[in-house]
Order: C-alpha cells, then sequence, then structure tokens
C-alpha cells in the first residue's frame, strides 16, 4: 500500500474560457469540479496505475464533504482515511485560457487545525504506517499546524522503516529536509528559495546536502534532474506539449513512488515520472492523465545518467 498525506486538501475547480482578459467578464464554458490537493491528486494517480493507495490528512465542512463524495465515486478510487475537522476544506480555482493555453490558480488558505484534530491525525497516520510501502507528503500547511509538522511526520515515518517523499516550499521544506526524507521532489523556484542557488544542478546538490537521500528537481518542460546516491541523472519529454500544467508535478511524484514501490532503478522512476507529467498536462484536470499519450511516452522519453560535473 502507497500513503499519501495531504494536510491541506482542497475542491478544485477548473473554469476554462475561450480568452481571459484581466479586468473584463467572462462567460465560463467548461466546468470541472474534483477532488484536490497534492496528495489526493497524487493518489488518484496511483489508483489509476493499480496501486493499492490511502488517501490522509484533513477535510471538513459542507466542501469538505464534497470532496469525498467525489473521491469515493472515482473509477479507481483511492482509500478515504481523511480525518473530519470543523473548519471546511478550501478550494481552489484553475482559470484556463483557451486561446494560450494558460492557466491563472487561485488558492484558498484552508481551515484552522486545533490541536486535538491533529492529535487525531497522528494517531490515524501511526496505524496507517505499518501497513504502507511508501509515504508521500505532499502540499502546504493549513492555518494551526506548526511548520515543522512534516519534520515530525518523516521521523515517524523513518523509524517505522517506510520510505518518504517530501513534496511542499518554503519553510516546511526547510524543516522538513532537516529530517532527512528519502526523496524531495521541488521545482527549480523552490529549490531557489531553499539554497539561493538558480543554477539547477548546483541547487539540487546543495539542497541533498542539507539532509535529503535524493532529490529530483521539476524543471517544467525541460524534464526533471535528479541527484541520487547512484549519479546523476536527466529526463526530458521528447516534445514539449500544450495544455493544462496544473497537477503535472503531482503526477511526477505518483511515477517516483509507484516505480519505487515496484522497486525500479532510477532510469525508470525517472521516465515514468516524466511520461506520467507530461501526459497530465495533456488531461483536462489535475489528478488524471492522458493514459494513451502515457503508454506512447514511455517508449520515448530519455532518461540518462550524467557524468559528474566539477
Amino acid at each position: 500500500m502507497i500513503l499519501t498525506v495531504t494536510l491541506n486538501a482542497a475542491l478544485d475547480l477548473t473554469y476554462s474560457v475561450p480568452v481571459l482578459v484581466p479586468h473584463g467578464s467572462h462567460r465560463v464554458r467548461e466546468v470541472t469540479e474534483r477532488p484536490g490537493g497534492k496528495g489526493v491528486n497524487v493518489a488518484r494517480v496511483l489508483a489509476a496505475l493499480g496501486h493499492d493507495t490511502v488517501v490522509t490528512g484533513f477535510a471538513g465542512g459542507r466542501t469538505g464533504d464534497v470532496l469525498r463524495e467525489l473521491l469515493g465515486a472515482l473509477p479507481h478510487a483511492p482509500t478515504d482515511a481523511l480525518v473530519g475537522v470543523a473548519g471546511n476544506t478550501r478550494r481552489t480555482v484553475a482559470v484556463v485560457d483557451r486561446s494560450t493555453g494558460d492557466t491563472t490558480q487561485l488558492n484558498e488558505p484552508g481551515p484552522h487545525i486545533g490541536s486535538d484534530e491533529w492529535a487525531a491525525f497522528l494517531g490515524t497516520f501511526g496505524k496507517l504506517l505499518p501497513e504502507a510501502d511508501a509515504v508521500a507528503l505532499c502540499g502546504s500547511l493549513p492555518p494551526g499546524i506548526h511548520v515543522g509538522a512534516y519534520a515530525e511526520l518523516i521521523r515517524l515515518a523513518r523509524s517505522a522503516g517506510v520510505p518518504v517523499l517530501l513534496d511542499t516550499a518554503g519553510e516546511p521544506l526547510r524543516r522538513g529536509i532537516a529530517a532527512r526524507p528519502d526523496l524531495i521532489k521541488p521545482n527549480a523556484e523552490e529549490l531557489a528559495q531553499l539554497t539561493g542557488a538558480r543554477e539547477p544542478l548546483r541547487a539540487t546538490r546543495d539542497a541533498r546536502r542539507r539532509g535529503a537521500h535524493s532529490v529530483v528537481a521539476s524543471l517544467g518542460p525541460d524534464g526533471l534532474l535528479a541527484v541520487t546516491p547512484d549519479g546523476i541523472w536527466r529526463a526530458r519529454p521528447p516534445r514539449s506539449v500544450a495544455g493544462n500544467p496544473t497537477g503535472a508535478g503531482d503526477s511526477a511524484v505518483a511515477g517516483l513512488l509507484s516505480a519505487l514501490a515496484e522497486g525500479l532503478g532510477w532510469q525508470d522512476r525517472l521516465t515514468r515520472a516524466v511520461a506520467l507529467s507530461t501526459a497530465t498536462v495533456l488531461a483536462p484536470a489535475a489528478g488524471e492523465f492522458d493514459r494513451a499519450a502515457y503508454e506512447d511516452l514511455l517508449g520515448r522519453v530519455q532518461a540518462e545518467r550524467q557524468a559528474p560535473a566539477a
């Protein structure tokens, strides 16, 4: 079983408009509503790939009820182990401009989590850990959760002997990486904020020195850069694609986790991650991927070991 943690789950709304004009009034042509939050998106992709997947974190209020209903209605539904809270689960709104393919994202902050609710989550997390083959800790922290929460969860996972992937940003990433996760997956901007370096290889190496066993950096359309105990790797899609990039990074996490759980090496992990993230850009909403494109890309993504740089 693969366990994903989404402390700040969301109900994702995607609006599609012909042209997004600042200060203008828009008639929305298409609306999609999905259960979301980074870890939920990861779990949805994992379940669609055929992996036994459990989602935990928080859900509350009317929005949380809708999220859970939509999660349970999925054709490949992960197991719902979300912890109920008094506050209302947040919403996110993605506005897709069909004329350019660009997406504008609006994210609410999330409900305030009380100390008793955090304690209830820790109890659920502790019960699920012994059954997990891997754990993904994903996304932002809702109000009320201490900034070292991910570091606390990483230590619990490591004590249980469960590999843990961390995908967050800012101070939660800085604190979390010091707890020595097995893998982190920042994007270029998150790496720069963490290390102060803009050059990808330098920043990725620096992040690994700060405590992560391995670092996989997302470089957007340029693919992934990985610094691991087995060397430095680059993986690139065979071509650039236009579409909605929301959730592409979450699909990359799902690719890395699923290949890790299957005991595959770094070349196969990165190939799968890039193929899934690229296929997600071609899908209408986060947490989904174009399966035909994914299967085609698997045979065409290039993942290669790089010679060590000076």
